[in-house]
């Protein structure tokens, strides 16, 4: 597909040449670049209430659907890597996250 990818999360906070962690702050409504994950990563959920995940119809990640979920503060998730989606904030708060993404494995 041709379309211009955006990064992660909105900025890279720490990188070494194990892992790569970023921060993602979306406003009620707002809407993440379209990204892909190139490696597995640990999904961190700090704050908010919901948040949903568009796919793209060539993601190979584990959701293939949109899913929208409360947001659970302190929920650490595992998530495999090929993913290609967008974040939303579709609940009434700010949303805020962490992504750890595991360089080597």
């Amino acid at each position: 597909m041709d379309r211009e990818l955006g990064g992660v999360g909105t900025k890279i906070v720490f990188e070494d040449h194990r892992v790569r962690v970023w921060v993602l702050q979306l406003a009620p409504g707002e809407r993440s670049s379209v990204h892909r994950h190139d490696v597995d990563h640990l999904l961190i959920q700090v704050k908010g209430d919901r948040i949903a995940v568009e796919p793209e119809p060539d993601t190979l990640g584990p959701y293939r659907e949109t899913f929208d979920a409360a947001v659970i503060p302190g929920m650490v998730t595992l998530v495999p890597k090929g993913g290609v989606e967008t974040a939303v904030n579709t609940g009434s708060e700010p949303y805020y996250e962490v992504i750890v993404e595991l360089k080597i494995s």
